[in-house]
């Protein structure tokens, strides 16, 4: 048998960041790790090494669907790794990243109310006020916390209906920090 490494544990990273940011919505801003450390390491040499080893949302996938038997482990289509699909769920991604940027900025100058939604699949707003308690914070970084906790809960979304329709970790086929960290690999490498 395998000896289990540290990082093999990280799965629990995210059903504890989504949990967590039901009883107090400030933790969302947690989901900022998978942002920044992907990057950091595609950018100082790493490579892909945080999708391949390192990725929780990516072994949960895989523990829910290989171990828990949830995935049907089809084929998925080929237009899901398409660097049309890909780079197109990319922009479409960043744009509601910066949408949720410009909407924190009005926020903490005054210029709009904070909105106490969770957003799912970027369409669906449900009333998310029982996880905000106010904060001695601008209303603003709440703001952001909602953002955050929206774009994680959708992509975990989308990652497990693609995991139990197709393999285990079809999301890590058109993931955006994937896309991107595969991105900025191939601009080191001169691609």
């Amino acid at each position: 048998m395998k000896k289990k490494r540290w990082y093999d544990y990280l799965w629990i990273y995210t059903p504890v960041y989504l949990v967590l940011g039901m009883f107090n919505i400030l933790f969302a801003w947690l989901g900022m790790i998978e942002f920044l450390i992907p990057l950091g390491i595609a950018l100082f040499g790493g490579g892909k090494l945080f999708c391949n080893q390192y990725c929780g949302r990516g072994q949960l996938f895989d523990l829910l669907g290989n171990r828990l038997k949830l995935s049907r482990k089809k084929t998925p289509p080929r237009f899901l790794s398409s660097p049309w699909f890909r780079y197109g769920f990319l922009a479409f991604f960043m744009t509601m990243f910066i949408l949720m940027i410009i909407t924190t900025v009005h926020v903490f100058s005054g210029a709009q109310d904070l909105k106490q939604a969770v957003t799912i699949l970027w369409t669906f707003k449900l009333p998310w006020q029982f996880a905000y308690h106010g904060t001695l914070l601008s209303p603003g970084v709440a703001q952001f916390a909602f953002g955050m906790y929206s774009i994680m809960l959708t992509s975990s979304i989308l990652g497990f209906v693609t995991m139990v329709l197709f393999r285990p970790r079809t999301w890590c086929v058109y993931c955006p920090m994937g896309t991107m960290t595969q991105g900025i690999c191939s601009l080191k490498e001169g691609k």
